[in-house]
């Protein structure tokens, strides 16, 4: 008697480039898988880069860079060792170049943190959980777990047009980090340690490790995976808050 075969499996459909933006925020962990699949990581990163050219324009505009350099003089240890020529002077080169610098960091900031965090993410990841991800991989899945700071660069925009210009923290614009709420005068290590403590930098490190689970289920639960992603994460925090301390 001749049997009917069975039909093979559809392909399971994959989720479009704008689709995964939205899925990462709302169903993760299909979205990672997705990604794993098929990796992509362009878009994620333009919408990052735009985005930054606006918040830099938005600085430029409401944001006196000639008050901020004279801030930061101020706080450093080295403001009494300078004469009040040298002072004006580097006012003058920092007014002058500070425009121009966040127009850069802001075009390619996201570029080169996403191909920077993929490649130390990759190198962990593949030694410490066998995930055996490629860079392709591992650029798709940090790309996407950095659209939370997408999110935080609105935020960021908005503050610049609501609040008076000259009365925004530029280093701690959203107050989304422990940091932010310690007074003037708190040493700058410890000031470190409290911007590290961020939301946006948690929710970024914990996507992060549930990218790589759902990538390689076999080899990662998504405990450990975002474990080993919050371990790059405290080494990194570790290096900042020792410069900050050497330096201050």
């Amino acid at each position: 008697m001749a049997t009917t075969p069975a039909p093979a499996p559809e392909a399971q459909a994959s989720i479009s480039p704008f689709g995964r933006i939205i899925g990462v925020l709302f169903s993760p962990g299909a979205t990672f898988a997705d990604i794993g699949r098929k990796p992509s990581w362009i878009l994620p990163v333009i919408i990052s880069s735009i985005l930054g050219i606006g918040v830099a324009f938005a600085l430029n505009q409401r944001v006196d860079w000639r008050d901020v350099a004279s801030k930061r003089i101020e706080e450093s240890p080295r403001a009494s060792q300078l004469s009040p020529e040298q002072k004006e002077k580097q006012l003058d080169i920092s007014a002058k170049i500070s425009p121009v610098i966040a127009y850069v960091f802001g075009a390619a900031g996201s570029w080169i943190g996403v191909v920077v965090v993929g490649a130390v993410m990759l190198g962990a990841f593949n030694l410490l959980g066998g995930a055996n991800a490629t860079f392709k991989t591992s650029l798709g899945i940090v790309s996407h777990a950095f659209v939370p700071f997408i999110i935080h660069g609105l935020l960021f925009a908005l503050i610049l047009y609501l609040k008076p210009p000259g009365t925004v923290d530029i280093e701690n614009p959203v107050a989304s980090n422990v940091g932010a709420f310690f007074s003037q005068g708190t040493p700058k290590w410890l000031t470190t340690l409290g911007s590290g403590l961020d939301i946006f930098g948690i929710w970024t490190t914990t996507l992060i490790g549930v990218g790589f689970a759902a990538f390689n289920p076999r080899k990662l639960k998504t405990g450990s995976a975002i474990g080993i992603a919050f371990a790059v994460w405290a080494v990194w925090q570790v290096l900042r808050i020792g410069f900050a301390w050497i330096f201050s």
